[in-house]
């Protein structure tokens, strides 16, 4: 069984944010994050956001990939 390929949009769906590509795009660009700060501490995320979050990437679970990719582009810099 193979496993299923999620994407950003996907992850905002999850996430409950608007996930059209100019959403995510601006997003990702209003949310850097300097290098000392992860991503799920980020006090943007709602509690429920960063459980999910911390969840995926504890369990290298389905989404784990999906949210290291937003991490990356959240910290590239601008």
């Amino acid at each position: 069984m193979e496993s299923p390929t999620h994407d950003l949009k996907g992850l905002f769906d999850q996430l409950g944010l608007d996930s059209s590509q100019k959403a995510i795009d601006d997003f990702i660009a209003g949310h850097f994050l300097p290098d000392d700060k992860k991503l799920i501490d980020a006090e943007f995320w709602s509690p429920q956001q960063a459980g999910f979050l911390k969840e995926q990437l504890r369990e290298d679970a389905d989404w784990s990939r999906v949210v290291d990719d937003l991490n990356l582009r959240m910290h590239q810099t601008h």
